[in-house]
């Protein structure tokens, strides 16, 4: 795999996204840096991806590769065949597409990705 250069140094903010998405219970922050798509998935408790995103991109189950860390909160995510994790504050994760996820308890759960933050929420 090549390695990945940048050209120029930049600093964004999420507070100041290149990009919002909301569905129910959800927010996307996205920003465009260094040639990458980053984005800030925020999600209320309560959240489920099966009630919420759902909704806008019209599949039966998320189709997005995720590739991130979770800074707060936990979130059980369950393949399409059955097995399944809970990430916590601390974690980085990989989840394939292909899945259902929701968060667990009363603390909002907030993950950076590096991967599908182009894509994620985006109405169908």
């Amino acid at each position: 795999m090549p390695a990945v250069t940048v050209k120029d140094l930049e600093s964004k903010s999420f507070d100041q996204p290149d990009e919002k998405r909301r569905p129910p219970k959800t927010q996307v922050d996205v920003v465009n840096i260094g040639g990458a798509t980053l984005g800030r998935f925020t999600f209320e408790p309560g959240w489920r991806w099966s009630e919420t995103v759902k909704t806008v991109v019209h599949t039966d189950s998320c189709q997005n590769n995720h590739l991130g860390f979770c800074t707060s909160g936990t979130l059980t995510v369950q393949l399409d065949n059955g097995t399944g994790m809970t990430i916590q504050s601390g974690d980085a994760y990989s989840i394939p597409a292909g899945h259902d996820a929701w968060v667990e308890g009363d603390e909002t759960f907030v993950g950076y990705e590096v991967m599908s933050a182009a894509e994620y929420a985006k109405p169908a």
